[in-house]
């Protein structure tokens, strides 16, 4: 630690600080000197190093110098004026406006001897400036929030970076700068804003939604939507627009709908792809683009949340030369992230991959990669047959969702290729019985599907904030829990922070990894039903999504009410 300089002079709150004890000479000298090589303000060096508390700091200034104390959280931030100071100013000296009577604008800081803050704000704003003491950890979320609040407004968008991003229409020619309002600068840094804010949040979809007196933006986080910006409802056109012809889409046809893709590339090694598709509604198109990041597909086995022995069957299934891997669930699920997890481990220069999809959601380096086009011919049926007569080792089909595509996977997966595809139900029993109602027969599903997994996501409790939850007897053994293992785990349950979305952040998947073992094919020959297969499945140790899902809470990963969010029948 630096020593203090002999003839230094201390004043305002530094010398009110050592007068009370709280700090020695040494330690406010050294504050002083770090605070000003950091350019920060005094209090905000001390609290951030955590060398006073913050609610200490701020009794002690307004009993000393006669400020009154505000509380911040009984501030409502959507009204606050935050335009009338610079980003800069504010996040230079932590001065946060907060409200403005005439020539007299009201000021928050946790210094009221901070005299410099107030007098560069008044020459800026050309107001009165005066004084408003708050706690200064509560001033730092604060202003977080109000400045993140404020960026996807229109009027604050003056970064130039916005105008610069490199966005090309899919894999097309980048798009033509047009000389129609359309592409007029706000529209395009608002539009460009969104578009970088969602993938800083680890948005998975956004919505754009025109109705008749308000115009909402939304995005999914974590698989739930949230309202993030609602820009004047006259302008809506004009973002849509913009959005369309972004992603190459024609401009002047509103009728009908249309899908486009939107390239944005992030840096030399990284692109974001975003699938877009607008529809039209009473009061104008909505918008829908889905995020494809191929980062996605590259987290690795461990990190997707398979059990142990899941993982196990999962990498067995996969290993095997020749059979059908089929992945089952809701759209939004994960089968996607799930099937590339598996196609990234066999991606190796000795096999020859070919997938059809619809669209290509994640682009991977060494696979060969097919958008069917069923207006041009090409469905998923035509790929299949065309991958049959490249050499194939391993074929994955994006989704069986009829006889011919059914029936090619299934004569693939017998005759030496391993397939992996997605179908649409609820669980890995009731896939079979799927098959059987297309028009597989039974003795064709047993020689050709080596394995099934159901999946869902559940949102992952924030390791910040989560407590422990207190739940009566009944309400567990209602849940499903076993009367033996009462007692020996703890359940969570969310809060939320500022580290986390209402108690919850990032998410897991909950799987039911059912292999097809002999009594399986042998129930399925002899015209079993799905009931009959889930008992068999639970006989041989296959837990279903629910009691998967169960073992996610016991382990702390996330809640009760998440799980029965998410597996409820």
């Amino acid at each position: 630690m630096a020593t203090a300089p002999s003839n230094i002079h201390f004043s305002g709150l530094a010398k009110c600080l050592i007068q009370q004890g709280i700090l020695t000479e040494e330690s406010a000298a050294t504050a002083v000197q770090e605070a000003q090589k950091n350019k920060q303000p005094f209090v905000t060096y001390l609290v951030s190093n955590k060398q006073v508390d913050s609610r200490t700091v701020a009794m002690l200034a307004s009993t000393e110098f006669g400020v009154p104390l505000l509380d911040l959280n009984a501030v409502d931030l959507s009204v606050i004026p935050i335009k009338l100071v610079s980003e800069k100013l504010i996040r230079q000296h932590h001065a946060l406006p907060l409200f403005k009577r005439g020539n007299r604008l009201f000021i928050a800081t946790a210094d009221p001897t901070n005299f410099q803050a107030l007098d560069e704000i008044k020459f800026h704003t050309r107001l009165n400036t005066e004084n408003i003491l708050v706690e200064e950890d509560k001033l730092i979320k604060v202003i977080e929030s109000a400045l993140e609040a404020v960026d996807t407004t229109m009027g604050n968008l003056l970064d130039a970076d916005l105008d610069n991003i490199d966005i090309s229409g899919g894999e097309e020619r980048p798009i033509e700068e047009s000389t129609s309002d359309i592409d007029d600068a706000p529209i395009v840094r608002f539009v460009n804003k969104i578009l970088l804010d969602s993938i800083k949040k680890g948005v998975s979809d956004i919505h754009l939604e025109p109705f008749e007196k308000k115009f909402r933006i939304r995005f999914r986080a974590d698989g739930i939507l949230s309202e993030i910006a609602s820009p004047p409802v006259n302008i809506s056109h004009r973002i849509i627009s913009r959005i369309k012809v972004m992603s190459k889409m024609d401009i002047a046809e509103r009728r009908v709908p249309q899908d486009g893709r939107i390239k944005m590339q992030l840096s030399k090694n990284r692109a974001i792809d975003f699938r877009v598709n607008t529809c039209p509604t009473l009061f104008g198109e909505k918008v829908v683009m889905r995020i494809l990041d191929p980062t996605s597909a590259q987290l690795g086995i461990e990190k997707l949340g398979f059990e142990p022995v899941q993982q196990q069957q999962f990498l067995a299934a996969i290993n095997r030369p020749y059979g059908m891997v089929l992945v089952t669930g809701p759209t939004g699920s994960g089968k996607t992230v799930s099937l590339y997890t598996g196609l990234n481990l066999l991606n190796s220069i000795e096999r020859n991959i070919s997938t059809a999809e619809d669209p290509v959601e994640i682009t991977v380096e060494g696979i060969n990669q097919v958008n069917v086009n069923p207006k041009a011919g090409l469905t998923f049926a035509e790929a299949l047959r065309a991958f049959l007569r490249q050499d194939p080792d391993v074929i994955m089909v994006g989704e069986i969702r009829d006889l011919e595509t059914a029936s090619i996977a299934v004569k693939a997966a017998q005759t030496g290729h391993l397939v992996l595809s997605t179908l649409h139900t609820n669980d890995a029993p009731q896939t079979i019985n799927r098959l059987m109602q297309m028009g597989i027969e039974p003795f064709n599903i047993v020689s050709a599907v080596n394995l099934i997994m159901a999946q869902r996501l559940a949102r992952r409790l924030c390791e910040h904030c989560k407590k422990e939850a207190d739940l009566p007897d009944n309400v567990l053994l209602s849940a499903g829990f076993k009367q033996e293992d009462l007692g020996t785990f703890k359940l969570f349950e969310a809060v939320g922070c500022e580290h986390c979305t209402n108690g919850y952040k990032g998410r897991v998947g909950i799987y039911q990894v059912l292999p097809i073992s002999e009594k399986m094919r042998a129930l399925i020959l002899s015209g079993g039903n799905a009931m009959q297969m889930s008992e068999l499945a639970k006989a041989e140790g296959i837990n279903d999504l629910r009691a998967s899902g169960l073992l996610k809470a016991r382990q702390g990963i996330t809640s009760l009410e998440e799980i029965d969010r998410v597996t409820k029948e």
